[in-house]
């Protein structure tokens, strides 16, 4: 389906530990983000562990400030509107300015840990659609939340939602360096 081999290991490597200290309540199921794919591509899967099936693959978008097709930036900086690599956990749903959102706690001190303040969480867009890649070659960008189709945000959330784990990968040296989970 187009998830890069290395963002699957790393993903499982980080959750496999994320599961052995008691940070994912919600086992057999992760999501991935694989934002080292162009943003035209369904770069975002969510994958049950337990039976080895992929529930939902689609596109999910990065920050504004990270890249225009490709993510290449990435921060933890409030306001930097960037993308934050490494683990989450997902945590309760809300009705906000996007509709049907999820909030995320970032996991990696350093890394992606303002999640919270900076307001970086899963919610619908408009701009993460095949009418806006259409449009732009591209898809549109948010302010670093991994943003979902309108159409899916709601199956999505429902199925990731209250403790389990998200990993958002990208190609950057530097999170491989820092982070203790990969």
């Amino acid at each position: 389906k187009g998830l890069s081999h290395d963002a699957f290991e790393l993903a499982v490597t980080g959750y496999e530990k994320l599961v052995n200290s008691g940070k994912v309540k919600r086992e057999g199921i992760i999501t991935i983000a694989d934002l080292s794919k162009s943003s035209a591509k369904k770069r975002l899967f969510v994958i049950d562990l337990e039976n080895y099936k992929i529930l939902f693959n689609t596109y999910v978008a990065h920050g504004m400030n990270s890249g225009a097709e490709f993510a290449k930036k990435f921060s933890n900086v409030p306001e930097s509107f960037q993308s934050s690599l490494g683990f989450y956990t997902t945590s309760d749903t809300y009705i906000g300015k996007n509709g049907f959102s999820m909030n995320l706690t970032g996991l990696e001190k350093g890394i992606n840990d303002l999640a919270d303040s900076r307001a970086i969480v899963m919610h619908g867009a408009a701009y993460a659609n095949e009418g806006f890649i259409r449009l732009k070659g591209y898809l549109g960008r948010s302010q670093g939340c991994p943003a979902v189709p309108e159409n899916m945000n709601k199956p999505i959330i429902q199925k990731i939602k209250n403790g389990s784990c998200l990993f958002i990968y990208g190609k950057d040296a530097k999170y491989s360096r820092q982070s203790k989970l990969v």
